[in-house]
């Protein structure tokens, strides 16, 4: 059976602080190994959102895409997606959280499942670079954030805790 909740994060671990989702979502596995709540979670981990994740989105209860932002407000931005039809892709890689929504919309004929970012505020992502230490403070913030989300993984929950979708 599939998990009813999903967490897509990425990022590259080589490109400083691009690790954070990366980071976060090796954190969130280690915490629901250890709570015994694995099961209700399928946590995935890829450079950049493509078209084909928007097939991870069928059967799903909630989805949470996790990402590091340049020029996100400090530590982090939490808040509810929707589909828009002007998020469609221009090619088939590095897309949008809302592109992937949009993309399940065509191929599903059907809404996707209440989503939400997670994104966490970034300064450097240069090659070969480590966490910022901004970076590092941030991660933990989102770290508080994201337990908050998983140990209550409830659309109404979410709702309750996000904020605004920037335009």
């Amino acid at each position: 059976m599939q998990p009813p909740v999903l967490v897509l994060a990425a990022g590259n671990r080589s490109r400083g602080d691009d690790a954070i989702g990366p980071l976060l979502l090796e954190r969130l596995a280690s915490w629901l190994a250890a709570a015994g709540r694995s099961g209700e979670f399928e946590l995935i981990d890829d450079y950049q959102l493509q078209v084909e994740h928007a097939l991870d989105l069928q059967g799903r209860r909630l989805a949470l895409f996790i990402d590091a932002g340049w020029r996100t407000p400090a530590p982090l931005a939490f808040y509810a997606l929707s589909a828009r039809p002007d998020a469609a892709p221009a090619s088939t890689h590095a897309l949008s959280p809302q592109a992937v929504l949009g993309v399940y919309r065509q191929i599903a004929l059907a809404e996707p499942p209440p989503a939400f970012v997670l994104c966490v505020s970034g300064d450097q992502f240069e090659l070969g670079a480590g966490l910022s230490a901004a970076a590092k403070l941030h991660l933990e913030a989102a770290w508080q954030q994201l337990e908050r989300l998983c140990a209550q993984p409830e659309e109404t929950h979410w709702q309750a805790l996000a904020g605004a979708e920037p335009d």
